[in-house]
């Protein structure tokens, strides 16, 4: 599985922080971590808003299979990532919200805290919630009585998911125009994308 690691701007401080614990987090187990900062190479800074479409374009690319963000509180990028098409981002306060979005809802992006409650032992928290997330394969379903019932809900899910939103081509076709340049000047995201992405109806708007 590649792992991407990204955030917004507005905890840039911590990104070397996000990107080591999820390294030690999935650390043995055969994944490959990207860590794509917080801000394009010019160092123009990003809100949440434009990750998120950055992540979007990652995960529809297929250039990643899963993503580990961030933002103050957590909530806005969440929130911004549920927004956009074939995204299902969970939020991760603790370890067990973090167990349990792996286990039960198998998304394929987490959104935690980097500046909400992050204290005294704030990096250690945030080591055991990307330990607990990685800690099993993704949807078998908890607790293990409930398993079947639960991956049938995830299903369904994420076939609404699917059914509800856009296609991505259409979504960008529609947002403003302005606003997605400037998500695309994040060259680093950009380039990955153009190299390792599988989804060829992207290249337009990527410039390949």
């Amino acid at each position: 599985m590649k792992i991407g690691v990204i955030q917004a701007s507005s905890q840039k401080e911590k990104n070397r922080l996000l990107y080591e614990c999820t390294k030690k987090a999935v650390q043995g187990k055969g994944h490959e971590v990207i860590n794509f900062g917080v801000q394009a190479g010019d160092g123009a800074e990003y809100s949440y808003v434009q990750a998120a479409l950055l992540i979007c374009l990652l995960l529809e690319s297929k250039a990643v299979d899963f993503v580990v963000t961030g933002c103050s509180s957590g909530q806005g990028m969440m929130l911004a990532c549920n927004s956009l098409p074939r995204v299902l981002c969970g939020y991760a306060p603790t370890p067990a919200d973090a167990y349990l979005f792996g286990r039960i809802n198998g998304g394929n992006a987490l959104s935690v805290p980097l500046g909400l409650n992050f204290g005294w032992a704030g990096e250690i928290n945030l080591q055991y919630t990307l330990n607990a997330l990685f800690e099993e394969p993704f949807g078998m379903g908890y607790p293990p009585q409930d398993a079947g019932r639960k991956q049938t809900d995830t299903r369904l899910l994420k076939s609404i998911n699917r059914a509800a939103k856009r296609e991505l081509a259409d979504a960008l076709a529609r947002l403003d125009p302005g606003f997605v340049e400037s998500c695309l000047q994040w060259e680093r995201v950009r380039d990955f994308i153009l190299q390792h992405g599988r989804c060829s109806g992207l290249a337009e708007w990527l410039g390949g």
